[in-house]
């Protein structure tokens, strides 16, 4: 049998970075016009994605403090955890963090800046739809219960030391943490099948959990969800952990409002400045 050379020859090499971020490119000018109905649902979908691997992190790390060194807790936190963003990917939802690589394209001219800031709008009230809907859902199931209130104590912990960051505290996190997000995304670009993608995004988020970097829809559901513990637990689980709802006075709903304005700042400026503007720069600027 001889081949037909009209027969595209498939090709399975990653894409190299200069096609990355052709390809980064042409991706973020289509994001930018899906419908507004679309771009909603799938940032629904992506806020709940994110809220499952924020689930999974904390259930691994519970418990784990005293047993196991910081480190190694750390990493399976951060391992598990990587599977929110392995559902946004491989499932085509919309991620505001990831999304900050538009950038790219609004320096190439190929779409307004309005187009990028609207698209970015109905993103991230999206995830926080879906964030928010998620936390509610797993609150309901008193899955704070588990362990006997070990999680809903871990959770608390958690939310509780998200919302005392300072400002620059958590604006310098957040820049931290999108720099390792969108080199997650951008490390995808180059990949041929789904277990490329699964493969480059574990490293990057494994880092970024690991060394406890903030990603703002990561805390769109680990914040609500802590302080819906504080708020609505049964007596029992108080009983359970010997607290009050007292001990988590810091965690209101301001004090997370506090956490997310600087945390989504610093996510802008890491993913879109320091990554997306950067590879503009290297391998788009002179085109």
């Amino acid at each position: 049998m001889t081949d037909d050379p009209a027969r595209p020859v498939p090709v399975i090499d990653a894409l190299l970075p200069r096609q990355m971020a052709e390809k980064a490119e042409q991706v973020g000018a289509e994001k930018t016009r899906l419908d507004t109905a679309s771009l909603l649902a799938l940032a629904v979908l992506a806020g709940s994605f994110i809220a499952f691997g924020s689930l999974f992190s904390i259930i691994v790390s519970t418990g784990a403090e005293g047993v196991l060194p910081y480190g190694v807790t750390r990493l399976l936190s951060g391992l598990v955890f990587s599977v929110g963003l392995i559902l946004v990917v491989t499932g085509g939802a919309e991620l505001f963090t990831g999304n900050n690589l538009m950038v790219m394209a609004w320096a190439s001219r190929k779409v307004s800046l309005r187009q990028v800031l609207r698209a970015w709008t109905l993103v991230y009230i999206g995830n926080f739809a879906g964030a928010i809907a998620t936390a509610l859902l797993v609150f309901l199931s008193e899955q704070y219960g588990h362990g006997g209130g070990a999680v809903g104590l871990a959770a608390l912990s958690v939310a509780q030391t998200k919302a005392n960051l300072g400002f620059i505290h958590a604006l310098i996190h957040g820049v931290l943490g999108n720099v390792l997000v969108c080199l997650a995304v951008w490390l995808c670009y180059g990949a041929r099948s789904t277990t490329d993608k699964i493969v480059a995004i574990v490293p990057p988020i494994s880092l970024f959990v690991a060394a406890g970097f903030e990603h703002s829809v990561a805390n769109m559901y680990l914040l609500p969800y802590g302080l819906m513990i504080k708020n609505w637990a049964t007596d029992s689980f108080w009983i359970m952990i010997g607290q009050t709802p007292g001990t988590y006075a810091d965690l209101t709903w301001l004090s997370a409002l506090g956490n997310l304005v600087p945390v989504t700042i610093g996510n802008i400026i890491g993913g879109g400045a320091l990554v997306g503007a950067v590879y503009w720069f290297v391998y788009l600027r002179k085109r």
